[in-house]
C-alpha cells in the first residue's frame, strides 16, 4: 500500500522529522510543506494515510503548541 496525495505519491515529497525526534522509539512526526499544502504523516510508519492541511492552518498550530512549550 503507498500514501497518495490528491494523486501524487507521497515519495515525490522533501519529508523532514522533527528536531525534537531523538531516534528512541517516540512519537514522531514528519512534514512535507508545498506551496498550498502541509503534509503530515507518522515516521515511524509512513505506510499510514497522511493528514494535509492548508499552511495557515499549519502556522496555527505551530504557533499555538509553541506558546504552549510543546513545540
Amino acid at each position: 500500500m503507498s500514501a497518495q496525495v490528491a494523486g501524487r505519491d507521497t515519495r515525490e515529497l522533501a519529508w523532514f522529522k522533527s528536531s525534537y525526534s531523538a531516534g528512541n522509539g517516540g512519537e514522531c512526526v514528519e512534514v512535507a510543506a508545498r506551496p498550498d499544502t502541509v503534509h503530515v504523516r507518522d515516521s515511524k510508519d509512513t505506510t499510514v494515510p497522511v493528514l494535509t492541511v492548508q499552511p495557515q492552518a499549519w502556522h496555527a498550530f505551530v504557533g499555538f503548541a509553541a506558546g504552549h512549550g510543546a513545540v
